[in-house]
């Protein structure tokens, strides 16, 4: 099975082409073997391109997992890469993607030079706010600022869904204690019925942070496209930033606006191919 090696800011998955590929057997194993970075290809997950559900309405369809086999419902980092691969590698010559997500089909806007796409540009939709949607049981519509205790710690948490649950955690310094020993904590607190993405988050200015992200099923992550725009939101609800910002990843910065005009969150960031080879499994 021939398979490419991408990411987005840091944030790496092992992509398979569908379209070409057989893809028997169980996909959750497969997802959990070949992302083993020490006996595996290594990565962030699996990502599968695949042929669309409704071709009237997508060009092709994404289907994610985690490290840990658990599938996803989206991934801002991987949609991006998604999108590069159709377009360099000729599924898709257009400048203007839509793909099928677990969280619905999406736009993408493509910066390409060169014959290759760069930089996309993502319609993440609209973010989902009443707690029971997210899912979470803390109360609140929107859930900002709600009181969380794990382990004997208190934190503000502010959830927000951007097709996959989100818990923003504003810090003053985004600690290892925090995102290595809170982060799993909070993941699978009995709060997050799916359990949770977490970000811990820096404030730098009224346009700039900094975040790490907790990802849940992965561990920490080079940077979480769907958390960046879980922060960007958070940020405004709790009104600490304007709506257009730049958030510092681990892996890269990315540009994020949550639009007042749709109530959609758009996002902005680099696409790199870093290897292709054949899986023998």
């Amino acid at each position: 099975m021939r398979f490419t090696k991408m990411h987005g800011a840091g944030n790496d998955y092992v992509y398979v082409n569908g379209f070409e590929e057989p893809l028997n057997g169980d996909r959750a194993e497969l997802a959990r073997r070949i992302s083993d970075r020490h006996f595996g290809v290594g990565g962030d997950g699996m990502i599968l391109i695949l042929p669309p559900q409704n071709p009237d309405v997508a060009d092709a369809r994404m289907q994610m997992f985690n490290a840990d086999g658990s599938e996803a419902e989206m991934c801002g980092n991987g949609i991006r890469c998604v999108a590069k691969y159709v377009y360099d590698h000729g599924i898709k010559r257009d400048t203007s993607l839509k793909i099928e997500t677990g969280a619905g089909v999406l736009s993408l806007e493509l910066d390409v030079a060169n014959g290759k796409a760069h930089r996309v540009r993502v319609d993440m939709g609209e973010p989902i706010l009443n707690g029971p949607d997210i899912p979470t049981t803390l109360p609140g519509n929107p859930v900002v600022n709600a009181q969380l205790q794990v382990n004997g710690q208190t934190f503000q948490a502010n959830c927000v869904s951007m097709g996959n649950p989100h818990c923003v955690i504003f810090v003053e310094k985004a600690t290892d204690d925090l995102v290595l020993g809170a982060g799993p904590k909070i993941e699978n607190a009995p709060e997050f019925p799916a359990r949770v993405n977490v970000e811990f988050v820096e404030l730098i200015s009224r346009t700039e942070m900094r975040q790490r992200t907790w990802e849940r099923g992965s561990g920490e992550t080079y940077a979480c496209g769907t958390g960046a725009s879980a922060v960007c939101v958070a940020s405004v609800l709790t009104e600490r930033t304007e709506r257009k910002v730049i958030i510092h990843l681990l892996g890269g910065d990315l540009e994020l606006e949550w639009n007042e005009n749709d109530n959609h969150v758009y996002m902005t960031g680099p696409a790199e191919e870093v290897f292709t080879g054949v899986w023998p499994g």
